[in-house]
Parts: C-alpha cells; structure tokens; sequence
C-alpha cells in the first residue's frame, strides 16, 4: 500500500509540524486517541491539563453558556453522529440557520486555522466566535451565570486561580476540544497488525484512495486532511455563491475554496460537503469521483476518476473503516 508523491509530501509536513510544537496535551478528559496519531500540538498560552480539559468538557455540554439558556455547544456537535449534528445546515440559537454544515470538532486540535473557511486563526478564537454567533452569548453575562454555579466557581480557582470569566472559558473549552482526538478505528488496527479487522474490499478501497482514485493528495494520513482549501465545484450555479476562503484571503484562487474535512468518522457524520447538499457516503464519493461541476475556479485536483461501480463500492468500504471506536462518557454538571 503506497501513497502517492503528493500524499508524502502532505504527510511529511503534518509530522514536521507536529514535531514543532510546544508541548503535548497532559490530559485527555477521559478520551483515548488513536495509536495512528501524534499528541497534538499545544499552544504555550493555554496548556492543556486534565482539570481544564475537565471543566471544559463540562461547559461544552452546559446550555447555561450560551444567550437564552437553551443550547449547549454539544448541541451542533454529537459523539454518535462523528461530532457533526446530521443536518445539512447548523442551526443557532433561537432557531436561525447557518449557510454551512457543521464541521466535525475530532482532532481539531491539529489544525492551524478553524471553519470550512480558516477565519479563526486559534482555537480559542473559533471557541469566543462560536460562542457569541452559534449558541446566542453575550461572554461577559453568560460567565456571571457560570460564576454564580457554586461548583464551577471551586473548579475556576482550582483550574485558573480566577473567577470565570470571557477568557478562560474559552480557553476551558478549547482544552477539552483538544482532547476529541479519533479513537482507534479499524483501519487503525488493520495498520497495526490485525488483518483480520477489515474486509478484502476495504483494503482494495485504500489501494484506490492512494492511488487511481487521488483521494489521498488531499486527504492525508494519519488526520485524512492536509488543512487546506479546494473549491470542488459545489458552489457552481448558486446565486450568489458561498466565496468561501475568498472572503478571508481575497485572492482569487480562493474564490468558493473549503478547508478539506477529515475523513475520520466520515461513516457516521452525513450529510456531507460545507453546504450538506449530499445525504450519502455514496453519492458524496461519486460526486469527488467525477470529477465535481464545472467551475472557472475549481481544483485542478478534482477531475473523473473513471471508477468502475465496484470500485466505488471499495472505496466507501475503506471510508467505513475509519469510524472511531473510543467510548466516551458525558460529564456531570455542577
């Protein structure tokens, strides 16, 4: 099983800047990560250790964070569903949608810029924007809900020696965040040794994702995503077009370009692509397959594949093998 000159280069840059990094997460918050993946990388301001990770496990199911009292982070981001929600669009509090898919939080730890468009340049950063526009928060009076919990208030001290506050509950819930890493999937323990663990198809799949399928230039091992933007045609026609990384950069390569999604748990966290337009794992291979619509912007990288039904087949079962097994327990709220 090879990957393809393209794919190593991806690869070798992920392992050089995860070798970069400052220092390792010191807590999982319970969560077991793959044996395919590297501690991620851990920024100097906000160290993760287990009571952080703890406490921000705990507000990352709390409702009383968000403006209405209503919805949790969990609540766009559910463990069964890959940590997506199954919707084609987010919703936010007080009902309102958003024009995007939510993305998947596994291992996005890892990576060096947040949304399908790399607005949020940290972690912590997406944690404040996703706080304040998804779930409806006014940061200043929704801590002063938290500090009046007479649990949080003994674990703020213990964890940041502060009350809590519009900074380090961001910085809570972005170590809790780091702690989501893939648990161990089958293809992660066909890797390992067992031969046993997935099917003849599955394998045959991998051959076709490294190689004749080209799936691997972008979707690198170990993470299956190489962090950067593609547009991939699905914005061709609509009026008007979601501008996608555009609308950070405003270079015109970037015009309706998405950050590549991890393909960890792709079984289970449909529907699928930055605008939920496809329900299936099937047709969201096919559509990448053919090669996508015409667009005058559209990746180079995305051109008909000429896979047989078979092959199709193949590789969705490879996809299949890449569903986290990890358990996952939710937190008692104070």
């Amino acid at each position: 099983m090879k990957l393809t000159s393209s794919s190593r280069l991806l690869a070798a840059g992920f392992s050089v800047a995860l070798v970069a990094c400052i220092t390792a997460p010191q807590g999982d918050a319970g969560y077991t990560r793959s044996s395919a993946l590297p501690a991620p990388p851990d920024p100097q301001d906000n160290p993760t250790t287990p009571g952080k990770a703890a406490l921000g496990k705990q507000l990352f199911f709390d409702k009383r964070l968000s403006g209405d009292g209503s919805m949790s982070c969990q609540g766009c981001h559910y463990r069964h569903l890959g940590w997506t929600d199954g919707l084609p669009l987010s919703r936010k509090v007080g009902g309102g949608m958003n024009t995007r898919h939510t993305p998947s939080v596994y291992d996005t730890g890892y990576y060096t810029a947040w949304y399908w468009d790399g607005r949020a340049k940290t972690l912590e950063g997406q944690v404040t924007a996703a706080w304040k526009g998804q779930i409806g928060a006014d940061p200043a009076k929704a801590a002063a809900v938290i500090a009046s919990v007479p649990g949080y208030q003994a674990t703020f001290q213990q964890v940041f020696a502060a009350e809590p506050n519009a900074d380090n509950i961001p910085k809570a819930l972005a170590a809790f965040l780091r702690t989501l890493n893939s648990g161990e999937a089958p293809w992660d323990r066909y890797t390992a040794g067992e031969k046993k663990a997935v099917t003849a198809d599955a394998v045959a799949g991998y051959e076709l994702f490294t190689g004749k399928a080209g799936c691997a230039a972008c979707h690198t091992p170990p993470l299956f995503s190489d962090s950067l933007f593609y547009n991939v045609g699905l914005e061709a026609g609509k009026t008007p077009p979601d501008l996608g990384r555009y609308a950070v950069t405003k270079e015109a390569k970037d015009t309706s370009a998405f950050k590549t999604p991890t393909l960890r748990s792709v079984g289970i966290s449909g529907p699928y692509f930055h605008d939920g337009s496809v329900v299936s794992l099937d047709g969201a291979v096919r559509y990448m397959a053919s090669g996508g619509k015409p667009d005058a912007h559209k990746s180079s990288l995305l051109v008909d594949r000429k896979l047989s039904e078979k092959e199709i087949g193949q590789l969705v079962a490879f996809l299949n093998t890449l569903t986290s097994e990890e358990s996952f327990v939710d937190p008692t709220l104070p």
